[in-house]
């Protein structure tokens, strides 16, 4: 990962938007095996492609996949420096933030 780049909030709420829908957590499952094309993405998961083209471009505008073409097919992979951000933002609230225990509502 390039160490100029700072990720915008705009691009770490885009990420954690496309992980919060089922369908395309289990196309991200599907691509952490290998790269592959859209008619094989729609044949494994049984959705037609306009319905899996949606959620690809969210997984795309999120920076989560990145996508290739050849022919007439477009291919996809996972862009793990995306996901390296997103685990990275999560962690500074471990490291950096002192942990309180809950407290309830009922005592303040």
């Amino acid at each position: 990962m390039d160490s100029l780049y700072t990720p915008t909030s705009d691009m770490i709420a885009a990420g954690f938007h496309a992980l919060s829908e089922p369908l395309r957590l289990q196309v991200l499952e599907l691509l952490r095996e290998q790269e592959l094309c859209v008619c094989d993405l729609c044949e494994t998961l049984g959705v037609n492609q306009s319905k899996l083209s949606f959620h690809l471009k969210t997984l795309k505008e999120a920076g989560l996949v990145r996508s290739r073409q050849e022919g007439r097919w477009i291919y996809y992979s996972l862009n793990l420096a995306q996901f390296v951000v997103l685990e990275q933002y999560l962690s500074d609230y471990r490291r950096l933030t002192k942990l309180l225990p809950a407290r309830s509502c009922d005592n303040p």
